[in-house]
């Protein structure tokens, strides 16, 4: 179910939701528009850490999800 940074680069995964919202947060800047999904930083830091200790990169909802779920 989930893949490696490796996999999503072959299969062109890795720029775009759930694994990357860069390109829609600037877009939707760039268009003013201000429903726009951002994160928490601390959801990317504990993604880097478990893709780290896993090799598993994890869609950044599902990581903002556990971490509510946690109390964090």
């Amino acid at each position: 179910m989930y893949k490696s940074r490796k996999e999503l680069i072959e299969t062109g995964e890795i720029n775009h939701p759930p694994y990357s919202y860069f390109s829609q947060i600037f877009e939707s800047f760039h268009n003013k528009d201000k429903n726009v999904r951002m994160f928490h930083s601390s959801v990317y830091y504990v993604r880097a850490a478990l893709e780290k200790r896993t090799g598993v990169v994890y869609p950044l909802p599902y990581i903002e999800k556990i971490m509510k779920e946690c109390g964090k």
